[in-house]
């Protein structure tokens, strides 16, 4: 698959509908307060007042209640990240901001909503529709952050484009993928972003 390629969430029923706003608002709450793996599909019912029978109109499975919940928290990450690409500075500049943005975002699901950092770790391990999207995001902003430094003469032509993105979004993992925030304190991922981004910025030189 195209690393810049999305592929829409699984549903049922409208795209557009109150009723599944609602049970997205449901999960969510339920989701950061007891877990993902700790909540049924009767339990998000009862609280908006339907019947198990009538989520499975919106959603297939909980899986798909849970796709819509980390879409919605990785969308968020996306357009933090997409404004620094869009914000006129130096590549260089976006570049290094997209690296320690990308990582502060991780660690703030990890510390600060623990429990949902949990279901983008499940999303991650197991390559829901959320967390390839939100990789092909990663992707797009990379490139275009690529190909706007080489118009302006900050980064070298030579090296085919998407190698270069494919590379830089390997070195992107680390400050990423939920399960390998895990393995790292705060201070060490701070010393990691710096260096890692200091290497690839001076692999991108004219």
């Amino acid at each position: 698959m195209n690393p810049n390629t999305t592929v829409a969430l699984p549903q049922r029923g409208p795209a557009e509908h109150d009723r599944r706003e609602q049970i997205i608002k449901a999960a969510n709450e339920h989701f950061r307060h007891y877990g993902y793996s700790k909540t049924s599909v009767a339990e998000l019912g009862k609280s908006i007042g339907v019947s198990s029978a009538y989520i499975y109109k919106f959603f297939e499975s909980k899986q798909a209640i849970g796709e819509a919940v980390c879409a919605q928290y990785l969308g968020h990450i996306d357009a933090t990240l997409f404004a620094i690409a869009d914000n006129g500075q130096s590549a260089t500049s976006r570049l290094r901001n997209v690296f320690k943005s990308l990582m502060k975002k991780g660690l703030e699901l990890f510390f600060e909503e623990r429990k949902l950092h949990d279901i983008a770790a499940v999303a991650a391990a197991n390559r829901w529709c959320a967390a390839t999207n939100h990789r092909a995001a990663l992707y797009g902003i990379i490139e275009r952050i690529i190909v706007e430094g080489r118009e302006a003469g900050e980064f070298e032509r030579k090296t085919p484009l998407d190698e270069v993105c494919m590379a830089i979004l390997s070195a992107m993992t680390p400050f990423s993928h939920p399960l390998m925030l895990e393995q790292k304190t705060p201070e060490e991922l701070e010393e990691r972003v710096v260096a890692i981004t200091n290497l690839v910025l001076r692999s991108l030189a004219c």
